[in-house]
């Protein structure tokens, strides 16, 4: 956040930042209760008003007004009703009203009451208003609105996050509970479109951060630096009408960008203001007449950048929604919308849809459950990322595939139990190419199973397996494998595949050695309890491995923490042993600081192991059998070994543990290994090479 921003952004006693969680409550109502909350509720008139006082205002909203004494009363309270966390003031630009809003401060206290000597018409209203600015921020805010729960705290989180944004605005909603707009377009030929009128405004496509052509005017914010280099709105569009669109693309031409914002939903009684009327020979006195000529105007103004960079009219809406015309479009697809704090394949998925944002690519995401989990659906969509989920898309994914399939250039496809289901309808619909990604291999885990407990039911699987991976290795474009040793497996399997090995796992932040083991204690294990392999280890350990521990360690203890423990991990719980089941990323952060060393008793599996490199990343010592260093990149075998024999790993525990010394050396050659390996930059250099984009 840019440090003008940061000074001013919150109130003295909130947060230092805002956490998408803040937003989640609201929007896990029922589209029912949604809709229900949308209708009015009996107002008090007589009521008095208080808004908040704040020294150093970060955001002015201006609110530009000709009569409407109820209206205006209506929105302001709204304001004073759902606005949290930042520090605003709030100017009611009077332009000569003759009914009760004249006397508005009687009943609004603390209100910037700006009233025009005459009436100068809504946008020399706007541009004069905004001269008595004291905020960093300026938002246009119709008087026919009534705003809802974080409406601003989400436009201000957005463009502060960025400083190439210059200018963000709200879903606009009808007071009926429709969608009016989630985000304009601009066609070729100077018309536009309020993209999603009329429609469900809880649907994915409109629910997820983008940038726009245009934000209608009845809710945006603007940076003041910028408003002032552009002069306001251009006079030219007296009195009313294409000002908003005008200044979003004077925004763009000095190299900003203009985003729209999901979650600030605003209502928007549309017409109240100026009528619907657009036509001047019925009422030569309509303001709404002034839409059509204003059209020709900002035509003629804008006519260059429409015919060079804008679509004509309907076509492709796709890319003209959310400005991907020069964009290539990623569609990834995995079981469910990855929660990365559950288990290390998600981690994975989140790392790369990351990867692909800060790429440029157009990302949309596909669960094939088409569930909207929580909070991590909102959490991709306020990255940019659009999730296609809801009962709709259950029924119609294939017709989505179809409709866009000329727009979709890479397919990554996550799991071969998912990959299976969607490969040979996207080759035989699509073009794209395809990247598959096992996450680790499945008939090799199961086979290694099968060698520790015998049973032929996981040999029978194990073949089952890899015919099912070979078949989808043979239909992919670019197989990809976490590690070298699965390479060479996969390629022993057939040497015609194109397969290529991309990190699991990476860090945008360098690793940092522990410098000081006297305050920490106790032993951790990591694992999501859905994969069997984790269940395994940690009984083993349990039984095998512990009680030699214990003898030499005994104020030690065994910390278990992953999401779904079975029954017979939850029931070891005791003195010695803390099962704490899932943890968040914040109570996982607090125990990589809190304990001495964390094992990986894995005694089967397959591919690079989540919990390894991040225990490594955080600068944990550990003690691993050989599975859980298996596929990794590099020379670590000079602090890393393998301990697969009980006592050996028991005795290495002990050794460790008791060692300050060797604890830190351990440390410090772990983050050495993981700031060479496992840095965002290498994977950002190999995903460039594979997609061939710069």
């Amino acid at each position: 956040m840019p440090a003008s921003l940061k000074k001013k952004y919150f109130s003295h006693d909130s947060p230092i930042s805002i956490k998408i969680n803040a937003f989640i409550n609201k929007f896990k109502k029922s589209k029912k209760n949604r809709f229900k909350a949308r209708k009015r509720l009996p107002i008090d008139y007589a009521k008095i008003l208080i808004l908040p006082v704040f020294d150093n205002p970060l955001v002015t909203i201006i609110i530009p007004a000709y009569n409407g004494w109820k209206m205006n009363y209506a929105c302001i309270k709204s304001i004073i009703d759902c606005t949290q966390n930042v520090a605003y003031e709030v100017i009611l630009a009077d332009d000569y009203s003759t009914d009760g809003t004249k006397n508005i401060t009687e009943r609004i206290k603390n209100l910037v009451h700006i009233r025009n000597e005459k009436n100068v018409g809504f946008l020399g209203n706007c541009n004069g208003a905004a001269k008595k600015a004291k905020g960093d921020l300026i938002l246009f805010l119709n008087n026919d609105t009534e705003v809802t729960d974080h409406w601003l705290s989400s436009l201000v989180t957005l463009i502060s996050s960025d400083e190439t944004i210059g200018m963000v605005g709200s879903k606009l909603i009808y007071p009926d509970g429709r969608l009016q707009e989630a985000g304009g377009i601009l066609w070729s030929d100077g018309s536009a479109w309020n993209y999603g009128n009329g429609k469900d405004p809880d649907a994915s496509e409109f629910n997820y951060v983008k940038e726009v052509d245009y934000i209608s005017g009845a809710a945006i914010m603007i940076r003041k630096s910028i408003w002032l280099k552009t002069g306001g709105f251009d006079e030219r569009y007296n009195p009313a009408y294409c000002e908003d669109s005008d200044l979003a693309f004077q925004v763009r031409q000095m190299g900003y960008k203009v985003m729209y914002q999901p979650l600030s939903e605003v209502i928007h009684y549309e017409g109240y203001s100026h009528g619907t009327d657009t036509s001047l020979t019925n009422n030569p006195q309509s303001i709404k007449a002034y839409q059509k000529i204003n059209n020709e105007k900002f035509f003629n103004k804008w006519k260059d950048v429409l015919t060079k960079e804008h679509l004509p009219n309907a076509q492709n809406v796709f890319k003209a929604r959310d400005k991907s015309l020069c964009k290539k479009t990623i569609l990834v697809i995995d079981h469910y919308v990855p929660q990365y704090d559950k288990d290390a394949g998600s981690k994975t998925t989140f790392s790369y849809l990351e990867l692909f944002i800060s790429l440029g690519l157009n990302v949309k995401f596909m669960g094939d459950n088409f569930y909207k989990h929580e909070p991590y659906t909102t959490e991709l969509q306020q990255m940019g990322i659009e999730i296609l989920y809801g009962q709709w898309y259950v029924g119609n994914w294939k017709n989505w595939i179809k409709e866009n399939s000329s727009n979709i250039d890479f397919v990554l496809i996550n799991r071969p139990h998912i990959t299976e289901k969607y490969i040979d309808f996207i080759k035989q619909n699509t073009t794209a190419s395809i990247l598959y990604y096992g996450h680790d291999l499945h008939f090799l885990r199961e086979e290694k199973q099968y060698e520790i407990e015998k049973n032929e039911k996981m040999l029978k699987s194990s073949k089952k397996w890899k015919e099912i991976e070979l078949s989808i290795f043979k239909k992919s474009d670019i197989v990809l494998t976490p590690s070298l040793d699965e390479k060479k497996i996969i390629t022993s399997l057939d040497p015609n595949l194109n397969v290529e090995t991309i990190l699991p796992f990476f860090f945008k932040k360098s690793a940092v050695a522990i410098k000081n083991f006297d305050d920490r204690k106790d032993i951790l294990f990591i694992g999501g309890f859905s994969h069997l392999p984790n269940v395994d280890a940690v009984t083993w350990f349990y039984k095998e491995v512990w009680p030699l521990v214990q003898m030499e360690i005994p104020a030690a203890k065994f910390i278990i923490a992953g999401s779904n423990p079975p029954l017979s991990i939850t029931s070891l719980q005791s003195d010695t042993i803390d099962v704490k089941g899932f943890v968040s990323e914040q109570e996982l952060a607090e125990l990589y600081r809190s304990v001495k060393l964390a094992i990986i008793p894995l005694r089967f599996g397959a591919g690079v192991k989540g919990k390894t490199i991040e225990a490594m990343y955080h600068g944990l010592p550990i003690v691993s059998t050989s599975f859980g260093i298996e596929g990794m990149p590099g020379n670590y075998n000079d602090f890393l070994q393998a301990f697969d024999d009980h006592a050996a790993f028991a005795s290495e525990v002990v050794a460790l543990y008791t060692n300050d010394t060797a604890l830190k050396n351990a440390s410090n050659l772990e983050t050495i290994y993981i700031n060479e390996y496992f840095t965002q930059q290498a994977a950002i250099y190999k995903m460039k090479d594979l997609l061939k984009i710069e």
